[in-house]
């Protein structure tokens, strides 16, 4: 029976094998030394050749086919994908912190529905007109916005028409314009949730306006801080990094704090669409559809490379942001609207998304497993929803410290102080969606030994 080609690997024991195992195989790759659809050696094989468990392949294989280095069908051969070489004029180090701690917050790319994704865009270029091939609408495409709405209304209870319903390349280009049609209409200040993610941030910091750090507690957003500002941005259903959901005397506060001074509040709904409970709580935005402007995207949906995100907007704002996209970007890419379009349409994206959530259900259940038996004295946190887990330290541990370790043995993290404008208590966000159960009990494992090595240098 054929396993695969025999690859010459000098393990360090003393080091992350997994980690060595990717290392390897994407320097092969990016060298060209395994060309596109090359074949690769079984898990079964590998471990073998290698001396190790097979456990520590099947994590390492799942995290390059997450990255897009391998592709992993049932039956065939684990193989190079077309997707894994970096062009020949680019020396990129996949290793670098910053790198890998892009997977926290991310969905398995492996999950990608690249059959289907072939399938919309091909009908869309068979049926495209001339038209379709020109800059478009700049509030968006109008298939896209006919389908997108009545989507958003059914599965997060938006008040959404497609009239108001804008198209943007990602969230991160709809936060930015709002804050700068904000500022263009006289406003200085924007508040933020304190921790909140620091990309954000700096996201709106860029339109220009002053970015005024409110605290967060068990409830969420502490509206009762919230001072001289035109518009807050919050993320009530998950919030990133404490994971804790907006209460209900909360969300009316912050309702009729927004409808008392004619403020908007952004509505950032990140990856709200994976529950796995049976709670479910409606959009702020259904609440004062006058005043809340919500905010979506492709990135955990499906995946970032699709760069479609959208804003559902008070009547009021229509209009100037349709004028700042058309002076900024004219558009988002069209034909990539288009395809979305025919995926919502055909019901691709439910069926998506119901697969993807059974996935990460299973997964977030192992990292939960895994942290109970291994690191008991952290505390779990957080609405059960989403693409990552919460999770609080004990008083006194020293988060910088923790998170180097742990980023040394190649575990992909973040802490709630290194977002928080603010001080805060020591905590950890732990992705889950992006790798299998076996990856998750190791990067427990790999966790426990930098919480060890912490404490006893501290």
């Amino acid at each position: 029976m054929t396993t695969g080609p025999l690859l010459g690997l000098q393990l360090d024991r003393g080091q992350p094998l997994a980690l060595q195992v990717e290392r390897w195989i994407r320097g092969l790759v990016n060298s060209q030394t395994l060309p596109v659809g090359s074949r690769l050696p079984s898990t079964r094989a590998l471990a073998l050749d290698l001396g190790i468990s097979r456990g520590v392949v099947v994590g390492a294989y799942a995290q390059l086919a997450a990255e897009g280095y391998i592709e992993l069908r049932r039956g065939a051969s684990p193989a190079v994908a077309a997707t894994g070489r970096a062009p020949d004029d680019v020396r990129v180090d996949p290793d670098v912190p910053i790198a890998r701690a892009r997977a926290t917050c991310l969905p398995d790319f492996g999950f990608f529905p690249r059959r289907d994704w072939l399938a919309v865009t091909r009908a869309v270029l068979q049926r495209a007109r001339g038209g379709d091939f020109s800059y478009g609408e700049p509030f968006g495409a109008g298939a896209l916005r006919l389908e997108l709405a009545p989507f958003l209304a059914r599965t997060r209870e938006i008040v959404a028409v497609p009239d108001r319903t804008a198209i943007f390349a990602g969230a991160t280009q709809a936060l930015l314009a709002l804050g700068a049609v904000l500022r263009a209409g006289g406003a200085r200040r924007i508040a933020v949730e304190d921790p909140s993610h620091r990309w954000r941030r700096n996201t709106i910091a860029a339109s220009g306006l002053e970015v005024v750090p409110v605290p967060v507690d068990e409830e969420g957003l502490r509206v009762d801080r919230i001072r001289d500002v035109s518009a807050v941005v919050v993320s009530p259903e998950h919030q990133f990094p404490l994971g804790v959901a907006l209460s209900p005397r909360r969300r009316r506060e912050l309702v009729e704090w927004a409808a008392a001074g004619d403020a908007l509040v952004i509505e950032h709904d990140y990856d709200v669409h994976f529950r796995y409970d049976q709670s479910r709580t409606g959009a702020l935005q259904a609440l004062a559809p006058e005043h809340v402007a919500y905010v979506g995207s492709t990135s955990a949906l499906l995946a970032p490379a699709v760069r479609i995100g959208w804003g559902v907007l008070p009547a009021r704002l229509v209009e100037p942001v349709a004028h700042h996209l058309f002076a900024t970007a004219i558009g988002a890419p069209r034909l990539m609207q288009l395809a979305l379009a025919e995926f919502v349409a055909r019901g691709y994206l439910d069926r998506h998304l119901r697969r993807t959530t059974a996935a990460f259900r299973r997964r977030r259940e192992a990292l939960v497993e895994a942290l109970r038996r291994d690191l008991p004295r952290a505390r779990l946190q957080g609405a059960a929803v989403g693409l990552y887990l919460s999770v609080a330290l004990p008083n006194g541990t020293d988060e910088a410290k923790l998170l180097a370790g742990a980023r040394r043995r190649g575990v992909a993290l973040d802490g709630f102080d290194e977002h928080g404008v603010q001080r805060h208590e020591p905590g950890l966000v732990l992705g889950f969606a992006s790798a299998p159960e076996p990856t998750l009990a190791y990067a427990v494992e790999l966790l426990e030994a930098a919480w060890e090595e912490s404490v006893s240098r501290t």
